[in-house]
């Protein structure tokens, strides 16, 4: 499991406890939070709006505008979990998930991990159409004129967001022989 140290010297620090900033405005996220607290723990887990007063206080040193796009999770010791990596996490630290957690570390695991996470995302976009509940805007990525503005999001691992079609994977090349398939 991978996660970014951002409080500096945390690798191999065990974790006592994480904190799940989810997006509030999100009904889907709220359910998942209700989800959460009613299960069984091994690790602790607190549940704090993303982008609220409280997770800024807590987390100066988090991008708060990219916890309302991508699901984060923030250890005792500064661990910082994003994505596919804050869902395996957040699975780990629950009595009954901890065997599906290890095997969604491994790394087809983590394909699977990361494909969940698209699809929440696209099913959190198709809901509100980038706004959300209460009229905000989702992720601060929509301007105040409520236009998206006909951005794609591309990510370097084959991933691509496109408003008109959502979600989609287009695998790397193997042309310069860097694939691990490749001979």
């Amino acid at each position: 499991m991978t996660a970014d140290t951002t409080g500096g010297g945390t690798a191999g620090v065990a974790v006592r406890g994480l904190t799940v900033l989810y997006d509030a405005q999100c009904s889907l996220c709220t359910f998942l939070r209700d989800w959460l607290v009613r299960q069984p723990q091994l690790v602790p887990l607190e549940m704090v709006p993303a982008g609220s007063d409280e997770a800024r206080r807590r987390f100066p040193g988090l991008d708060h505008a990219a916890t309302l796009d991508e699901i984060t999770v923030v250890g005792d010791a500064g661990q910082v979990y994003r994505g596919g990596a804050a869902w395996i996490v957040t699975l780990w630290a629950l009595r009954e998930h901890r065997g599906l957690a290890q095997r969604l570390s491994t790394p087809a695991g983590v394909r699977v991990a990361k494909g969940a996470v698209l699809a929440a995302a696209k099913w959190r976009g198709s809901t509100w159409g980038g706004t959300k509940q209460g009229g905000g805007t989702w992720g601060g990525a929509k301007p105040a004129d409520g236009t998206w503005g006909g951005r794609a999001y591309g990510r370097g691992d084959g991933w691509s967001y496109d408003p008109s079609w959502g979600w989609t994977y287009n695998p790397p090349g193997c042309a310069d022989g860097s694939c691990a398939t490749s001979q």
